[in-house]
């Protein structure tokens, strides 16, 4: 007796060869392209959330990137032998407030710390934010006053010209020392060599003696003048801004910075109350700052973690309403032979693609975003890849976790009912 052969529906047999091998994962995401795009604009929207939301996860990472950079190539100069001396008390945070914001030093006081032991080179320091002025060309920066000293404790090496020297500290030269940035943007454009130049300074004309060599970031915008020119001519006060001490030995630090903070606490008749000053370690600068941005980037992220919330609720949303809209078709494909685990796979597959769609438009905004803050605030732009690796891979988890209800529902629906859905 010959057996009868069994009619399966073509479409059955191809859902039973699709099992096989990645041929129905291409068949799900050529269908939920197909989706996509007959619901563009509702696609598009549906996206928005997502591309938000990883938009300011790469903007944000890539901003404190490059501060945290930036600080980094600014403190790491100092060296691990270096104490710094501010003004005013710490803030409950244990920051630190910035250069001229509080007074309580004085001359007197750096003059006194050159004697603590262990220290080997101690400057005073002002600063003033002002406009240099070469030719027709004019710049933003910072002017610092320090002693010739200051090379030896930040550890500048010349690119051209020579440090200042104490005869004209002691004179109150208008004589300058200027970083590469400096140098770039009012000399290099016209092939001038800076030495010997006179620049102007506020409504002060200085004398460029010497162009640092590159450092990176913002250590190369600053202009270094004589302490006595700089209170002469830039700043007239009884307060300094800081004191920069560089200790003998690194292991001699903290004896050091014990010794400052007495001397300190005696000149300033200080006894058992909150002191006027700060004496810190390079190292609890960095720390500090370093803190400052940890807690910068929660806050960004913890944002952008919202953001991405509310998109996936969106994706969920559209999916539910492409569910209820396509019940029909739902019912018609588990009728000639669908299985449950496709039906979910498909819609699964179909928020999976409308998420790291919307993660890979994100990243590219979030990237040009990032460079377009770190370039106007001059911070380095340094992108990471392990920040984008996981900003994509967290829009995908938001797609998958966001879109498994309705691609359940849609798998679980009673094709009888499907297809009398109209």
């Amino acid at each position: 007796m010959s057996s009868i052969p069994s009619v399966v529906p073509p479409t059955a047999n191809a859902y039973t060869q699709d099992r096989r091998g990645g041929a129905l994962l291409g068949a799900n995401f050529r269908n939920a392209l197909d989706a996509l795009r007959a619901n563009q604009t509702r696609a598009f929207l549906t996206m928005l959330g997502v591309i938000i939301g990883v938009a300011a996860v790469i903007a944000s990472a890539t901003l404190t990137l490059g501060v945290a950079t930036s600080v980094n190539q600014r403190f790491t100069s100092l060296g691990t032998n270096s104490l710094l001396i501010f003004p005013g008390p710490a803030n409950t945070s244990g920051a630190f407030n910035a250069l001229g914001s509080a007074e309580s030093l004085t001359l007197s006081d750096a003059q006194a710390v050159q004697k603590v032991a262990h220290l080997v080179n101690v400057s005073p320091l002002l600063a003033v934010q002002g406009q240099v002025v070469y030719s027709n060309r004019n710049w933003n920066t910072q002017i610092q006053g320090v002693y010739p000293n200051f090379q030896s404790i930040k550890n500048w090496q010349l690119a051209a010209g020579h440090w200042y020297g104490t005869a004209a500290e002691a004179a109150g030269l208008p004589q300058a020392v200027i970083g590469q940035t400096i140098a770039d943007n009012l000399f290099a454009p016209t092939g001038t060599d800076p030495i010997g130049k006179t620049i102007r300074i506020k409504n002060q004309l200085f004398q460029v003696v010497g162009v640092l060599q590159a450092k990176g970031g913002q250590n190369d915008d600053v202009i270094y003048v004589p302490f006595t020119a700089a209170l002469n001519r830039l700043k007239n006060s009884t307060f300094v801004d800081a004191i920069q001490a560089e200790v003998d030995n690194v292991s001699d630090v903290a004896q050091a910075q014990q010794d400052v903070t007495t001397l300190l606490q005696k000149l300033h008749h200080i006894q058992g109350g909150v002191n006027d000053f700060r004496v810190l370690s390079s190292n609890q600068i960095i720390q500090a700052a370093q803190q400052n941005i940890a807690v910068l980037t929660a806050l960004f992220v913890g944002i952008a973690a919202i953001s991405l919330t509310v998109g996936g609720i969106g994706i969920m949303n559209i999916m539910l309403v492409s569910v209820t809209e396509r019940t029909r078709e739902i019912g018609i494909r588990m009728a000639i032979g669908a299985r449950q685990s496709v039906i979910r796979n498909q819609f699964l597959i179909e928020a999976l693609t409308l998420s790291a769609m919307g993660g890979a438009i994100g990243i590219v905004i979030g990237l040009l975003i990032g460079w377009a803050l770190t370039s106007g605030l001059q911070l380095p732009f340094t992108p990471d890849s392990t920040s984008l690796i996981l900003a994509f891979g967290v829009s995908a988890i938001v797609g998958v976790l966001f879109g498994l209800y309705p691609a359940v529902r849609a798998s679980k629906l009673d094709p009888i009912v499907a297809l009398r859905t109209e």
